[in-house]
């Protein structure tokens, strides 16, 4: 079963169990998948609607981080829900453990040492974690390795 049939069925079950929350979340995101299609003119695959996953996720992290600015615990609580059942569609993210191997591998690889290579590192190890790890984290630890 794909992502998209995946969703499909559990809002199905979501409306039978009443789960207000689980219904809004999975039909915002299944409004944005089908707002994908109607521009691309084509179904998604699998990794495109995990892109589009991950940038709901992300909508919802900055929220909740704005809403805590703003002291509204109860709006930041909503969002966080939000995110969670998100991210139940997405693959397990990578350890910063397991980041570090990669990202160790890589600049073994590129027999690179100097924090001017962080470019060539980062372009390199993000195909590798694509899905599974933030960008700014992968930064933060390929300027670590490097020295920078």
């Amino acid at each position: 079963m794909g992502l998209g049939e995946q969703l499909e069925a559990d809002l199905r079950q979501a409306l039978r169990a009443g789960d207000a929350v689980r219904v809004s979340t999975i039909r915002l995101t299944r409004a944005a998948i089908k707002n994908a299609e109607i521009e691309k003119q084509r179904p998604l695959t699998d990794e495109e609607i995990q892109d589009i996953l991950l940038g709901e996720v992300k909508r919802r992290r900055e929220a909740i981080e704005a809403f805590e600015r703003g002291g509204r615990d109860d709006l930041s609580r909503k969002e966080a829900l939000e995110m969670a059942i998100l991210t139940q569609y997405l693959p397990a993210p990578l350890s910063e453990e397991e980041l570090r191997r990669i990202i160790a591998e890589v600049v073994t690889e590129l027999r690179v040492a100097s924090p001017a290579d962080t470019g060539r590192v980062m372009a390199a190890v993000m195909p590798k974690v694509r899905r599974r790890a933030e960008g700014a984290v992968v930064n933060r630890l390929v300027r670590q390795a490097l020295g920078g």
